[in-house]
């Protein structure tokens, strides 16, 4: 059974009730962020990392790419005291250029969207669970633009034209 709190059905930001309008606006604020810290959002790299005076490296990964989408990977990379290479937080981003809209998703693989019949609770734990994780990339792409972070043309590597 899924558990219902209080808090569950309002907005962590603004303590509204949650509505979808809502979240679709969170993911288009994630979209204006992206857009400063990765000017060319057609993204013509694989890999690349960008460095601050500040902060860890940040290290932006494409995984996927289509016409009108692009599925990239955002994270910090560092050895942790075992030596053991660590990826945190691990955001993988879904970044819709035509809706100019980015979502955060969990991993690479999103679950299923089961919401045929009213009241699924996969599909109710689904948009639950987007609440968190697109807060979450909102203010984290705030905090690394805040510290200076960005992917320059100057900074990456570009790939070579078709």
């Amino acid at each position: 059974m899924h558990p219902d709190t209080t808090t569950s059905h309002h907005c962590p930001c603004c303590g509204q009730p949650r509505r979808i309008a809502h979240l679709v606006d969170l993911y288009e604020r994630s979209y204006r962020l992206l857009e400063r810290l990765i000017p060319e959002l057609n993204l013509p790299f694989e890999r690349v990392v960008s460095k601050s005076g500040t902060d860890l490296p940040l290290v932006l990964t494409v995984v996927e790419r289509a016409p009108y989408t692009a599925e990239l990977r955002l994270t910090y990379e560092f050895r942790d005291a075992n030596g053991e290479r660590r990826l945190e937080p691990d955001m993988w981003i879904k970044v819709y250029r035509d809706a100019r809209v980015a979502e955060a998703l969990d991993c690479g693989q999103r679950p299923t969207w089961l919401a045929k019949i009213f009241g699924d609770v996969q599909a109710r734990d689904y948009l639950h669970d987007q609440w968190g994780r697109n807060h979450m990339l909102a203010k984290w792409l705030e905090y690394l633009l805040d510290h200076g972070h960005g992917f320059a043309i100057a900074a990456r590597p570009r790939m070579q034209q078709p």
